[in-house]
């Protein structure tokens, strides 16, 4: 295995206004929506610590304290709990706060994942870093971030996560242009295409949330103009380093992921996670189950 600086540090964005579930994000980030009764953003953190990745930085912009408040410890709510005898709740609770060395730095205006990732830089320094979205939750069985990390060391440069879709599906998403490596599920990325036009997507396959990044990256970022919507998007960048030369942090790899995938990016999927999560909780399951066969039996 080529030796290759290794990945030590994962940049979680979470700086979006969440306007598809609004009224529920006014107040409340999108982040802190409940999976049962786990906040989706800690299901994110959980994962990098799982793949290694103990060095936390959060992305937020306004309004995300109470991301801040969940990662920290609750004294009173502590003491409470413990005068309680309620051990059980109280290792939940201090759970969170104990996972990770968390960081956080707010994304001043929202102006594209690119943007956010490039407000990492600083902490992150010459390092190739993880970059985890909040809206993707990758089932806790399935190791893909630890798997993308093998990549890195082994190939060197950024690596993205990819998913094969449905062709009336690819449109949404960035799409990525492919050649085999001679490993079956790592491929090297030639092209990235954000969200194209229905016929003119180069594969069915689609990069989801989950990167490493050579440190590269932020040069290209750097210089990145904005793309769809006046954003300026992480493909783009990771399009460039495509071209660039190994020495110069270039060359984009591919893991394609066929597990456990949960996008909890919009309402319907959001509430199918929830019922996924909650129908394989051991203490949930037995009376959840059957009741909802019961209940969409009746529809």
């Amino acid at each position: 295995m080529t030796d290759f600086a290794p990945v030590l540090k994962a940049v979680v964005p979470a700086a979006g206004l969440g306007t598809r579930f609004l009224p529920a994000t006014k107040a409340t980030p999108k982040e802190m929506l409940p999976i049962v009764d786990k906040p989706a953003i800690q299901y994110v953190v959980e994962e990098a610590v799982a793949a290694g990745l103990s060095d936390v930085l959060m992305v937020t912009g306004r309004s995300k304290r109470s991301i801040e408040d969940h990662f920290d410890r609750a004294y009173e709510l502590e003491e409470a709990l413990h005068a309680k005898g309620d051990e059980e709740r109280l290792a939940a609770v201090r759970e969170s706060s104990d996972l990770a060395v968390m960081h956080y730095v707010r994304q001043g205006e929202p102006r594209g994942l690119g943007h956010a990732v490039y407000c990492a830089r600083q902490h992150v320094g010459n390092e190739p870093f993880a970059v985890l979205l909040g809206d993707d939750l990758i089932d806790a069985r399935d190791a893909l971030l630890t798997r993308m990390i093998e990549v890195r060391q082994r190939y060197g440069g950024s690596v993205v996560a990819l998913m094969e879709v449905e062709p009336d599906q690819v449109s949404a998403y960035g799409c990525a242009a492919i050649e085999p490596t001679g490993e079956n599920d790592v491929v090297r990325i030639t092209d990235l295409v954000e969200k194209p036009a229905a016929g003119e997507a180069p594969s069915n396959w689609i990069v989801i949330g989950r990167y490493i990044c050579d440190p590269a990256v932020f040069d290209v970022l750097e210089k990145t103009p904005p793309g769809r919507a006046g954003e300026i998007q992480l493909t783009d960048a990771l399009r460039t380093l495509t071209d660039l030369p190994p020495e110069d942090g270039g060359g984009v790899y591919g893991v394609r992921f066929r597990g456990r995938r949960y996008d909890t990016g919009n309402k319907l999927e959001y509430l199918r996670t929830v019922v996924q999560f909650a129908a394989e909780r051991p203490d949930l399951a037995d009376d959840f189950v059957p009741w909802l066969k019961e209940f969409v039996a009746g529809l």
